[in-house]
């Protein structure tokens, strides 16, 4: 059941089809949601009700949708007792959710060379977005970076395609966005083979400074994740003069504007203002807001 809300904007109950365990705590929960999975875009996020007992409802990024299929995917790790309490929620339960809501990334056709950065449940959106650049039958180049201190939500693999300036050794890769033919390489400092020994920031750092001016002037990076790695990534883009869209993740309480409670603030033509995370974003140009 769907209802009609402002804009794209609907509150739907979903049903749940799976729950994906991984290490970690972490959980991948596929829901039956036809109308979010139809308006849904890369960057947007569904405000989730985690039990009926648990009134207040829990913003989580979409990782995947099929408007086809009607279902979206998204990740979440347990922190607190309302994550805990989805997590023991089964195949055929429903739960209400309230999306797509927020602004999602936009890539430009002419800077092909797309930078996805993810970072622990920051992760999601560059999924999302890697697989609508696939899709859409234009000239993208994509590459996948994501960075985890626990052990990723998939089970990463030697990469089979060749990636010119990453560092030697680093060669663990996502397998869905290999079967996708999109290259992807993982960081972390907790010493799992075949990664990166560093955040996910300087592995983009270190294959940025390998590129000619020519293939910069062609690269734009997006980014989600802790604010910490979002500001290294603001960093990246001033010094290698490139675009840099980021999604920042905020405490939500309503999701949809009203309670002002995810203002964060950001520099515009007029000067500073004050802007909700919820409907303004979450995605914002990287220098306007570090």
């Amino acid at each position: 059941m769907s209802h009609a809300d402002r804009g794209t904007l609907r509150l739907e109950d979903a049903r749940i089809v799976r729950q994906s365990a991984f290490e970690g705590e972490q959980f991948v929960l596929r829901l039956e949601a036809p109308a979010c999975a139809r308006l849904a875009e890369p960057g947007s996020f569904v405000h989730l009700t985690c039990d009926p007992s648990i009134p207040m409802r829990r913003p989580l990024s979409i990782m995947r949708a099929d408007p086809e299929a009607g279902w979206i995917d998204v990740l979440y790790k347990i922190v607190g007792p309302g994550l805990r309490a989805l997590a023991g929620r089964k195949p055929g339960e429903t739960v209400s959710i309230i999306g797509p809501i927020g602004r999602p990334f936009t890539a430009h056709r002419e800077r092909p060379r797309t930078v996805l950065i993810g970072g622990g449940v920051g992760i999601p959106p560059m999924i999302f977005l890697a697989e609508r650049l696939r899709e859409s039958g234009e000239p993208w180049l994509p590459l996948v970076l994501m960075g985890s201190e626990i052990p990723f939500p998939f089970h990463p693999r030697p990469s089979t395609l060749v990636v010119p300036g990453m560092p030697a050794g680093t060669i663990a890769s996502m397998p869905l966005l290999e079967e996708w033919d999109i290259p992807s390489r993982l960081a972390s400092r907790a010493g799992f083979p075949g990664c990166f020994e560093g955040y996910v920031t300087e592995l983009a750092g270190e294959w940025l400074g390998s590129l000619s001016s020519a293939a910069l002037a062609e690269v734009e990076l997006f980014a989600c994740g802790p604010t910490p790695m979002l500001a290294a990534a603001a960093q990246l883009a001033r010094r290698y003069a490139v675009p840099c869209q980021v999604s920042l993740e905020e405490f939500m309480a309503c999701g949809v504007g009203g309670c002002a409670g995810c203002t964060v603030r950001v520099r515009t033509a007029d000067g500073d203002a004050m802007k909700r995370v919820c409907v303004d974003g979450p995605v914002f140009d990287a220098l306007q807001v570090f």
